[in-house]
């Protein structure tokens, strides 16, 4: 048995009403019609009815059927489809830690430093996101919380556009950062949560050691996935302006400690990328996200989906009263 229709505004229903009022008044006027009276009617009572006097009843009936289609396009019946979607947000929780350290201006991204690499990559990054709780820790010397985990794409990717290097006390808390962005992460009820660290050096400044970082993350079950940017060895890195105003490059050697990422990612049941290029650093946001099951983070609820049915009925009503004021001007026009 097909699913009987919904209508969007059933009130409008009561206007079928009025169909038997139209009715009822066109067999009134019926009746009470003026007659021409005529001495000699009984020659015109021998003779048969036309075609035309047994059409006349069903131009009330047009009128009739032409304000019944009216009232139901007013209804907006409406068609339900047989599928039910479900509402609810399904994600990951994903705290990224990006350096900010002076050692991201070096520019073995050329013509690009890594600072704006990693800017860009991470924007194209988060606008690919559809329900993953995204949260930004900087840091440097420190690490701060730059935004918190949310799913408004659009502030995060404005707060990247304004990040910058020399902003904060230089150097490379790696172990501070851990921490700041675990204790994001620790209140999350999501099946995955996941720290994303970015840095392109060795940790030489902050009160807490990468590897207690580490020990808390196995403790939270948060894996780390560790993504180190550069090339490492001698890089070039800007050393000022010439006279024209253009960048002078010289090659300074950057430490790194791969050794350290690798440490971390084993440690918390994460990985270690490296990313040489920029391609490289897409590639490692990418694979964090295949390996992490999604869980859902807001319960939505179901919704089915209608399909407005209104326009058959809008049509028949215009076609059936244009039929009837056809036919009452013209083939069934009534004198007087």
């Amino acid at each position: 048995m097909p699913p009987l229709p919904a209508f969007n505004n059933p009130e409008a229903l009561w206007g079928l009403l009025l169909v038997p009022m139209l009715l009822v008044q066109a067999w009134r006027e019926r009746r009470a019609r003026a007659t021409l009276r005529f001495s000699g009617a009984h020659v015109f009572g021998r003779s048969r009815k036309g075609f035309r006097t047994y059409l006349l009843p069903l131009l009330p009936l047009l009128r009739a059927a032409a304000v019944t289609a009216a009232i139901l396009a007013i209804a907006r019946p409406q068609g339900r489809d047989s599928r039910v979607r479900d509402l609810s947000v399904e994600g990951i929780d994903i705290v990224v830690a990006l350096d900010l350290s002076t050692s991201m201006e070096a520019g073995d991204f050329r013509p690009q430093n890594r600072m704006h690499v990693a800017k860009e990559v991470l924007s194209e990054f988060i606008a690919n996101r559809v329900n993953d709780r995204i949260g930004l820790v900087v840091f440097a010397g420190a690490a701060y919380t730059q935004a918190p985990l949310t799913l408004d794409y659009g502030v995060l990717k404005e707060v990247i556009k304004q990040l910058r290097t020399r902003v904060l006390e230089d150097g490379t808390a790696i172990g501070d950062a851990l921490a700041t962005s675990l204790n994001r992460l620790r209140d999350s009820e999501a099946k995955s949560r996941v720290v994303v660290l970015i840095t392109d050096g060795d940790n030489n400044a902050g009160k807490i050691s990468p590897m207690d970082s580490a020990n808390m993350a196995q403790a939270l079950n948060v894996p780390i996935y560790t993504i180190l940017v550069g090339k490492g060895g001698k890089v070039p890195f800007p050393q000022g302006t010439d006279l024209f105003g253009n960048t002078v490059w010289r090659e300074t050697e950057i430490p790194i400690n791969p050794e350290l990422m690798q440490d971390i990612a084993d440690r918390t049941g994460g990985e270690y990328y490296r990313a040489t290029d920029p391609e490289g650093l897409r590639a490692g946001l990418q694979k964090v996200l295949d390996s992490l099951e999604r869980s859902k983070l807001m319960e939505g609820g179901a919704s089915a989906t209608y399909r407005e049915e209104f326009h058959p009925f809008l049509l028949a009503a215009f076609g059936l009263a244009a039929l009837e004021l056809l036919l009452r001007a013209s083939f069934l026009r009534v004198f007087p």
